[in-house]
C-alpha cells in the first residue's frame, strides 16, 4: 500500500514546486507549503452500510465498508491540472491518476487513468448516484464496473488512455472522444488494439438532456464466462457497446433512463433501466428504479430488478439511505436484497 501512495506524494510535491516556480518565488519550504494550500483541493468520502440478501448461493447478513475514497486535485496553472483518486476499502488501489490541459472551453486533453465515458451512469460518482449498488445491471456489466462480466473483470468503470472533450455552441452539446487500452485499471493493454470511446450529449432545454455513447474495440479475456463459453482465457475478441440515453430534471422529480446494447464475440446482450428520484421534502427523496438486463439474448439469461427506497440528506453531501430490491431472474429463483448506507463526505 505504501508503494501505491508514492504517486500521491509526488503529485503534492510536483504541484507545489511547479506553482511556486510559476509565481517566481524561491522554492523554500514555506513557499511550497503556502502554494500547496492555494493550489490543492483534497476531498474524500466513505460509504458504510448493512446488507441482507437471501439469494440461494450467496446469503448475506453483514455490516460492510462499501467505499472509502481520497481525491486530490492539483492546480498547476490556470489551464493545467492533475488529479489523483485512491480507494482504501476492500482491496486498496489507485482508481484514477491523470493530468489534463484546457486549450479552449471547447477542447481539453486528458491522459492517464479515468472513468470511461460510456452511458450517463458510469461517469457519475457513487456520491450522487441514487442506488446503493450504484449503476444498473447493464451499466455494471458492459462498462466493467463490478466484475459481473468475467471476461473483462472489475475495474470500477475505468481504463487507461487519452481523451479530448469539451462543450460546443454555448454548452448546447458536450462531447468526449477517447482512445483507451480496454484492459481496465492499473494494467497494460492485453493486445495491440485500442478501444475507441465516444459520447455526445445535447442540452436543448434546461431540464432535458439527450445523449448517446459507444465503445468499439477488442477485448482480451482474463477469465471464462458461463454466458460466453466460446471465448477462452487470453483470447482476443470483438467487444462493442452503445447506449441511448435520456435525462429529465424537474424540481419535484429527476428521471434518468437508458437503453444499452453489447456484443462480445458472437454473444449479444442488452438492457434498459429507468431510475427516478422524487423530492418530497427539501432534504428527503423517494427512490424508485426498474432495471432489466439480458446477458445472452440467445440463452435468454435475463434478470429484472425492482428497487424502492428513501434517502435523507442530513448534511451537505451526507446522506442516509434505505433500499429494498426484488430480483427476478429467468433461470433462477427470485431473491430479496435489503440495504442501508450512510455516506459522509468532506
Amino acid at each position: 500500500m505504501k508503494k501505491r501512495l508514492i504517486p500521491f506524494l509526488l503529485l503534492l510535491l510536483a504541484t507545489g514546486f511547479a506553482a511556486a516556480q510559476e509565481k517566481g518565488n524561491k522554492n523554500t519550504v514555506n513557499n511550497v507549503v503556502n502554494t500547496l494550500k492555494e493550489r490543492l483541493t483534497v476531498e474524500g468520502y466513505a460509504q458504510l452500510g448493512y446488507t441482507y440478501e437471501d439469494e440461494a448461493d450467496t446469503k448475506t447478513n453483514t455490516f460492510d465498508i462499501k467505499r472509502a475514497i481520497l481525491m486530490v486535485r492539483g492546480k498547476i496553472t490556470d489551464h493545467w491540472t492533475a488529479y489523483f483518486m485512491y480507494s482504501f476499502a476492500n482491496t486498496s488501489k489507485v482508481l484514477e491518476a491523470y493530468t489534463e490541459y484546457q486549450f479552449l472551453p471547447e477542447l481539453t486533453v486528458r491522459v492517464g487513468q479515468f472513468k470511461t465515458m460510456f452511458t450517463f451512469e458510469n461517469p457519475l460518482s457513487p456520491c450522487v448516484l441514487e442506488l446503493i449498488n450504484c449503476n444498473s445491471q447493464a451499466t455494471n456489466y458492459l462498462s466493467g464496473y463490478d466484475g459481473s462480466d468475467p471476461l473483462y473483470g472489475s475495474h470500477s468503470g475505468r481504463d487507461l488512455g487519452l481523451m479530448v472533450y469539451g462543450d460546443l455552441f454555448n454548452k448546447l452539446f458536450t462531447y468526449h472522444l477517447a482512445v483507451m487500452n480496454g484492459q481496465g485499471i492499473n494494467k497494460k493493454d492485453g493486445n495491440n488494439q485500442k478501444d475507441i470511446v465516444g459520447s455526445l450529449q445535447a442540452h436543448p432545454l434546461q431540464w432535458l438532456t439527450i445523449g448517446g455513447s459507444f465503445v468499439k474495440g477488442k477485448g482480451h479475456a482474463i477469465a471464462t464466462s458461463a454466458v460466453n463459453p466460446d471465448i477462452k482465457v487470453g483470447e482476443n475478441y470483438d467487444r462493442n457497446r452503445w447506449a441511448a440515453s435520456l435525462k429529465l430534471q424537474f424540481k419535484p422529480i429527476d428521471i434518468r433512463t437508458e437503453y444499452l446494447y453489447g456484443k462480445d464475440g458472437h454473444v449479444r446482450s442488452d438492457g434498459y433501466y429507468l431510475t427516478a428520484s422524487i423530492h418530497v421534502l427539501p432534504k428527503f427523496d423517494i427512490i424508485a428504479s426498474y432495471d432489466y438486463f439480458n446477458r445472452n439474448k440467445t440463452l435468454k439469461d435475463k434478470q429484472t430488478n425492482y428497487v424502492a427506497g428513501v434517502q435523507w440528506w442530513f448534511y451537505p453531501k451526507c446522506r442516509l439511505q434505505l433500499q429494498y430490491t426484488y430480483r427476478d431472474p429467468k433461470h433462477r429463483e427470485a431473491s430479496n436484497l435489503l440495504q442501508t448506507q450512510v455516506q459522509v463526505r468532506f
